[in-house]
């Protein structure tokens, strides 16, 4: 049998917001792995350039990434083990968190198509 697609049944705007700390998670320079839990800590965030946020090599439009700071949505996160809060400053993603399949990443996250090749 197949597994359960959002079996915590997270809302559009938790499965965003987890999809795009996911993502955050992968760039070294976002934080540092715990070795005892293999929680990671993301204690940089990408700032806003107009109307979306650099995250890695791609880009999230800023309608996608409301929930970044939203501290209910963070909380969410924490009632259901996916991750553990410090609202704003800092959150720890865990490994059920890693792991969990969105769904959304690849809608939400874009790759840059050379049109969007603007400086900062």
């Amino acid at each position: 049998m197949l597994p359960k697609r959002n079996p915590l049944r997270l809302n559009t705007l938790q499965l965003k917001t987890l999809a795009l700390f996911q993502a955050m998670a992968e760039i070294p320079e976002s934080g540092e792995t715990d070795p005892e839990t293999g929680d990671r800590a993301i204690t940089r965030f990408p700032h806003a350039h107009g109307d979306h946020i650099h995250m890695g090599d791609g880009f999230v439009m800023g309608k996608d990434a409301t929930g970044m700071g939203n501290e209910s949505v963070w909380v969410a996160l924490e009632r259901k083990g996916l991750a553990k809060s410090s609202f704003p400053n800092s959150i720890r993603i865990t490994p059920a968190g890693l792991e969990y399949e969105t769904g959304v990443r690849d809608k939400i996250i874009q790759k840059p198509d050379g049109d969007h090749d603007h400086q900062h």
